[in-house]
This record gives structure tokens, C-alpha cells and sequence, in this order.
């Protein structure tokens, strides 16, 4: 935790205050009684040195509503006297009170004093207004080049503006100077914290230490610097020395909350860094690492709450706005989520950290190139980032390019072994086997570091699908069911109750007669294709194949209709009030599909939920075609329970609830099936169309009035983004290895063997 830039560094006098001249007395008054007055800018005699000797002496002896009240008394006969501004800027700066009029109008009435210059730039500074005090001290400086002090701030003022390279040269200036400067030698190790170079920065730390011991800002800037270097115990020892010396210190409880989270003591973390905010309500860097720490504990909600709570404190902090932007898309707020990273790259452009997070929204959006450019930005700056690594890799699969999505994950590997995204990346992109056993051996590994939940659930599913490969089902089996246990810590519950609820509404509300109603109000379009069904129960495969036809164009899943049903509950699906919101709900939904080629006659949405809202796609598109897939309900859920779905399929996590979420998904099929007219719904089984391909894409093609093409059967050949969890299925030739999989998992699986019985033919 870098000391933030929008605060000056703490004053090493004494004194407590971010003020120049903070411990000295006013200079330059005149002296000796025969002194004749000089003139004001008015016109009128400067008051006379006995008088101003007076007020001076009421500031050295700490009189300073005395010498405040009694510069205002001489600045009402003398307005033009420089000397009198300079006293009564003094005292207003001791008390505390706005001096920044007071100092603007002595710099003026003096120009060529240096102190007022510098004074004025001190108060600049910790008002945050660094371009102007910047300006102010170097004309300090330029009156004045040794003044050590102007140097130190001069140096500040440039840190914050974000030149830390310029800021090193203006502490180095002041240091051959005053080489036992403590302020000078902390704020070196600052900005070279800041530039990463943390061994120097340390080494500072260290210098000041000798001299200053006790000092709780130098020991938790160490620690901070120590933390940044990976020296997470002593980065401890240091930050808990500063708060047994200082416990309100804010910035110590901070650095600590982030070295125990470092090494994986996340809830002892979470109290340093919950007591950095109950010390310092306001400070935005402590409210976003605390956010930042009860996300990895799985804790989302209260860390957008706290994400949010940053982002109103200082709106130009960059990485609270990033923070707001994972979370909000862990959520899947994916316009919230872009527009958070955004403003970041607004305040920082090149800030790789934002310029990633970007491209994981831009890909789930859909918008390829554009989450690739933005990667590619990010390494730009940052060749060796990871994360930016990683994510490039992942949009390679997307494209199923994996020889080259493969070298990507490597190179990050290479650079950081501990990068868990990168491993799991790996297992999803092809096929394990035995001669993996290097990434066997590093994915172990990771689970003995302190992962966060989200990285130790991943590890868990990959490892999962590691031994599924390679035929060791037992453990397979041990790493899934531990994924699912961990993912359920996030504490999305399924409740079961309320979606048996809201399927019944949908039967009772959406029969036959009221669809049929519907329908005169829909739109005659017959472009659009919906292929629904259970999350992995061939959906993706189906719409590889098709949009494999020059005529057909896979949009791959459309988030829409959940969001449509929501607007419409809201009437009470009331007959006259839906046929009114219809019309403006099917051109929205026709206008995601802006990016599809004009000569395409067929565009698919593959969203499997959208077997929920059968009837009202039906009813808004009377023309348009909808395939239902359909699997092993055993297979189907299996496969479910061992897919990393991000938390966001709470039923997935215990084979219970999934046989509960399939016995609903299969009664409200089944009612969709009684009241649709047969020309709206074909159903496909999985196993069918894995057994005999061209006859199963023959009755699809027909079933869109298409042409049969050939190209079809080959569609592991087609080239086009696929992002979800099939994406390396689809482009393999079709096998039926998945056929019967759970036979694997006999002895795990009776909570769903009464599915059987729900779908006749398995």
C-alpha cells in the first residue's frame, strides 16, 4: 500500500502538520527602532518595526488569535503591506483556518520572497491543488535553490501529478544537501516504491529507521515496500511494531490487513483492514482492499457495497472503480462492469489491470476483437502481466486456435508458477492425459498456497477433469464434489420452493388461448432460432453444426428473455398490458443482432434457459424456431455438477437440487410441448444426433426450411467464436464417449437416478 499521491507525506518534525514552515517563525520582519516606514501600495506609511515586532512576538509565543486579530487590525489601516499578510497567513495556518487567501496575497505583495512562495505551496499541497503548488515552489526554489524544505514538497507536488522518475531527482537534490533529511529519505523511498524499485525504496526505510526507530510511518511504509517484494512476515513484523506504536495509525492496520491476506490469513485479514476503516472512514484505498479481501472470501455483496462506497469518497481513484468493475462482473452486470472499467481508463489509460478486466467483459459480450484489443493493450504496457497472458489465451480457445491459446498459458506459467487461471485455461483447452504430469505436479502445488476461493474452486474443477481424462473417476469425483462445497461458501442458495412457484405461474398463465391471443401482437420475423434445454445437453453442438450452413449465423447465448419475463411480471402479466410492452420487447431483442451478416436467413440463440420462456418467445415470434435438446438426465446433470459455472447456477452445486431443477425444467417442457403448435418445436436428443449425425442436422435443417450443405457434418471445421464451456467439444469429430458417462460415477449419482423415470426413452 503505497502511500496515496492525493495525501502528502506525514510531517517527520513533530509536529503533526503538512506545512512548510510548520515549526518555524515568521522571517524578515524589520528591525531597529530608527528604521524609517516605508510606503504601502496605497499610499499610506507601513506600519513601523515596533508593530510588527509585536505581532511577531505574539506568534513565537503561540498567541495566535492575538497576532491574527491584530494583523487584521494593521491590514485595515496598511492593505498593501506585504509583511503584515505574511504574519496573518502564519497564525491562520497554526489555528487551522483557511490561509490560502491570506497567502496568495502575500506571494503577490512579495515577489521576491522566497519564503512566501514556499509557504504558499505548502498550503497548496495539502490542499490537493498540486499543479499550482508546484508552480509556487519552484519559484521558491528559483529565489531560493538550497532550501531543502521547497525541494522535499517540490518533490511531493511532482509524485502526486504521477512523474515519480522527476520526483526522485528534486529528493535526491535536497539529500546531497541535507543528507540526514529523514522527510527527504522517506519520501525517496515513495516515489521509488512507486517506480518499483523496492529494494532502493526499502534500503531508504531502512536509513531512516537507524536514526528514527520509533517512527510509525517509516515502519509501515517498510512493510508496505517489504509486502510489495514478497517478504510477507517481516512485511507483518513491521506493520504490527507501527500500530503498537501508533494503534490509530489507519495506514499500519491497512498494511497489515494486506501482508495476512498475502499469505492466505484472510480473516485475520479482514479485522486489520475493517479496523484501518473504523479508524479512517474516508480513506478509499482501505475500503477497496477490504472489499478486495471479502471478494476472495466469496463475500460479493458487501464488497460492491464497500467497492461503492470508495468510488463516492474520491471518484478519481482508479483502482476503486476497477475493484466495482470484478465485481460486478463476477455478478455477470456486465454493462455496470464496463462502464466501471472504463472510468478507470479514463483516469489511468494505461492501466493494465482495468484494460484486462475490460476484455473479460468485451469477451463475454461477445465483442472479440474488442476484448482483444484491449488485451493487447495491456501487454503493451505490461508484456509480462499474466492475467493479460491468460485472458489473450482464452480468446484464442475462443476462436480454436489452441496450439497458440497453449503457448500463451506456458508463457505465464513461465512467469509466474503460481498463476492458477493458467492452469486451469490449460485443462479446459483440450483432452489430459498421463503425460501431463507436470501440470499435474504445479496444480497440486497451488492448492498448498493460499488461494483465493474463486482460484481454489477453479484448481479444484480442473484437477477434477484432469483425472476424469485419464480415467481415475474416484478422484475425479473427491476434486469436483470439493469444487462444489467450496462454491457453495459464496452463499447463493438454490431455493427450490420458489422456482416450483414461478414454473407453475408460467403454466398457468401461459396456456394455449392466451399465447394464441399474444400472437397477433408479436412480430412476423422468422429469422431468429432458439435452441434451449438443460446447460449441457448438447445445445452448443447443435448450434456449431448449423452455423456451419452459409445461411446460418450462431449469436451463441443471448442474455435477454429473463430480463423481458421480469419487465413483464411486473404488469401482473396482465393480457392487455403485455400485448402492449410485445412489439417494443421483439424489435429490442431483433437489434442484438446487428452484427449478424445480412445474407444470414437463420440467427441462433443458444441460450439453454430460455426453456423457461418458451411461450412468450412464441407468442412474440410465432414464426421463429425453437429446438429443444435433450439428454441423459443423469449425463446432463453430471455434467452440470462437474462445470464451473462461476456461482452462477446455484442448483448445480448438490446432485439434491439439481434432480429438483431438472424435475421443474422437465414439467415446464412438457407444457410447452402440449400448447405449442408441433411447426414451432422440434426436440432433439443428444444421444441421437451423436449416433447418426447427418440424419439428427437433416431433421434440423428441414425443420428451418433450409437446404442441406454439407458442410455441416464437418462442422469441427467451421471458424467462429465459441466461449462456453464446449467450446473445445465442438471442435472435435463427434464420438459418443459422453454417452452414459455417469456409468463412471455409479456409485455417487443415486440422488439423480429417479430422473430416468421423468423422460421417457432413457
Amino acid at each position: 500500500m503505497t502511500p496515496n499521491p492525493s495525501r502528502n507525506d506525514p510531517c517527520l518534525c513533530g509536529s503533526g502538520k503538512r506545512y512548510k514552515h510548520c515549526c518555524g517563525a515568521v522571517h524578515g520582519a524589520p528591525s531597529g527602532r530608527g528604521a524609517a516606514p516605508a510606503r504601502s501600495r496605497a499610499g499610506s506609511p507601513n506600519p513601523g518595526p515596533p508593530a510588527l515586532g509585536a505581532l511577531v512576538a505574539r506568534l513565537n509565543q503561540g498567541r495566535l488569535s492575538e497576532a491574527e486579530q491584530g494583523a487584521l487590525a494593521l491590514l485595515a489601516a496598511h492593505p498593501g503591506t506585504g509583511m503584515v499578510w505574511k504574519i496573518l497567513s502564519v497564525a491562520l495556518v497554526r489555528q487551522g483556518k483557511n490561509a490560502l487567501p491570506a497567502l496568495r496575497k502575500t506571494a503577490e505583495l512579495m515577489p521576491r520572497d522566497a519564503e512566501a512562495h514556499g509557504n504558499l505551496g505548502s498550503a497548496l499541497l495539502a490542499a490537493g491543488q498540486w499543479a499550482e503548488a508546484l508552480a509556487s515552489l519552484r519559484r521558491a526554489l528559483e529565489l531560493r535553490p538550497d532550501d531543502v524544505d521547497a525541494l522535499i514538497e517540490a518533490g511531493d507536488a511532482t509524485r502526486a501529478l504521477g512523474h515519480a522518475a522527476e520526483a526522485v531527482t528534486l529528493y535526491e537534490q535536497a539529500l546531497r544537501i541535507d543528507p540526514q533529511s529523514p522527510q527527504a529519505r522517506n519520501n525517496l523511498g515513495n516515489a521509488l516504491l512507486t517506480l518499483g524499485r523496492l529494494q532502493d525504496a526499502i534500503r531508504c526505510y531502512r536509513l531512516v529507521l537507524e536514526r528514527r526507530p520509533q517512527d510509525a510511518d517509516v515502519l509501515c511504509n517498510l512493510g508496505d515496500a517489504l509486502r510489495q517484494r514478497g517478504e510477507l512476515d517481516e512485511a507483518v513484523t513491521c506493520s504490527e511494531r507501527a500500530i503498537a506504536l501508533a494503534p490509530s495509525l489507519a495506514r499500519a492496520h491497512n498494511v497489515l490487513g494486506l501482508s495476512l491476506s498475502g499469505l492466505g490469513r484472510r480473516d485475520a485479514a479482514v479485522a486489520s483492514l475493517r479496523q484501518a476503516v473504523a479508524l479512517d472512514p474516508r480513506a478509499a484505498e482501505a475500503l477497496t482492499n477490504l472489499a478486495s479481501v471479502l471478494r476472495e472470501l466469496g463475500e460479493r455483496r458487501e464488497a460492491l457495497v464497500l467497492y461503492r462506497q470508495a468510488v463516492e469518497l474520491d471518484p478519481q481513484r482508479a483502482e476503486s472503480h476497477c475493484g466495482l468493475g470484478q465485481a460486478l462482473f463476477e455478478l455477470r452486470r456486465l454493462e455496470e462492469a464496463a462502464e466501471s472499467f472504463r472510468r478507470a481508463l479514463a483516469l489511468r489509460p494505461a492501466f493494465p489491470f482495468a484494460q484486462v478486466g475490460l476484455a473479460a467483459v468485451l469477451r463475454v459480450q461477445g465483442r472479440a476483437e474488442e476484448a482483444e484489443a484491449s488485451c493487447q493493450a495491456a501487454l503493451a504496457g505490461a508484456p509480462n502481466d499474466v492475467e493479460a497472458l491468460v485472458l489473450l489465451g482464452e480468446l484464442r480457445g475462443d476462436r480454436g486456435r489452441f496450439a497458440e491459446a497453449e503457448e500463451l498459458l506456458e508463457q505465464a506459467i513461465g512467469l509466474d508458477a503460481r498463476c492458477a487461471s493458467a492452469y486451469c485455461s490449460i485443462a479446459a483447452h483440450r483432452r489430459m492425459t498421463h503425460g501431463d504430469a507436470a501440470w499435474l505436479a504445479g496444480a497440486r502445488a497451488l492448492l498448498e498456497q493460499p488461494l483465493a476461493l474463486r482460484q481454489a474452486i477453479a484448481v479444484r474443477y480442473a484437477l477434477g477433469k484432469y483425472f476424469d481424462d485419464v480415467g481415475q473417476y474416484d478422484s475425479a469425483f473427491d476434486h469436483y464434489r470439493e469444487a462444489n462445497e467450496l462454491t457453495r461458501r459464496y452463499g447463493s442458495r438454490y431455493e427450490g420452493s420458489k422456482l416450483a412457484a414461478r414454473i407453475e405461474r408460467l403454466i398457468e398463465r401461459f396456456d394455449a388461448s392466451f399465447i394464441r391471443d399474444l400472437q397477433a401482437h408479436g412480430s412476423d420475423a422468422e429469422r431468429p432460432v432458439f435452441i434451449v434445454g438443460m446447460p449441457r445437453s448438447g445445445t452448443s453442438l447443435a448450434e456449431q453444426i448449423l452455423a456451419s450452413h452459409p445461411q446460418v449465423f450462431g449469436a451463441g447465448e443471448v442474455r435477454f428473455w429473463d430480463n423481458a419475463f421480469a419487465v413483464l411480471e411486473k404488469t401482473g402479466l396482465e393480457a392487455r398490458a403485455v400485448a402492449g410492452l410485445l412489439p417494443g420487447l421483439a424489435e429490442e431483442y431483433l437489434a442484438r443482432f446487428h452484427t449478424a451478416p445480412s445474407g444470414a436467413a437463420r440467427v441462433i440463440d443458444k441460450m439453454p434457459a430460455n426453456f423457461l420462456y418458451v411461450g412468450l418467445i412464441h407468442a412474440a415470434f410465432p414464426r421463429a424456431r425453437i429446438i429443444h435438446m435433450q439428454r441423459d438426465p443423469v449425463d446432463t446433470c453430471l455434467s452440470i455438477y462437474f462445470q464451473n459455472f462461476f456461482n452462477m447456477s446455484p442448483y448445480g452445486h448438490d446432485l439434491e437440487h439439481l434432480a429438483h431443477y431438472y424435475a421443474q425444467y422437465v414439467r415446464i417442457t412438457e407444457h410447452w410441448r402440449a400448447v405449442l403448435p408441433a411447426t414451432a418445436l422440434l426436440e432433439v436428443r443428444y444421444e441421437a444426433l451423436v449416433a447418426d449425425p447427418e440424419s439428427s442436422t437433416r431433421r434440423m435443417l428441414s425443420f428451418l426450411a433450409l437446404p442441406w450443405d454439407p458442410r455441416c457434418l464437418d462442422f469441427h471445421r467451421t471458424e467462429r467464436i465459441v466461449i462456453t464451456a464446449s467450446r473445445w467439444q465442438v471442435r472435435q469429430r463427434i464420438h459418443a464417449t459422453s454417452v452414459g458417462r455417469w456409468r463412471n460415477y455409479a456409485q455417487y449419482v443415486a440422488p439423480l437416478r429417479p430422473l430416468t423415470s421423468l423422460v421417457p426413452g432413457f
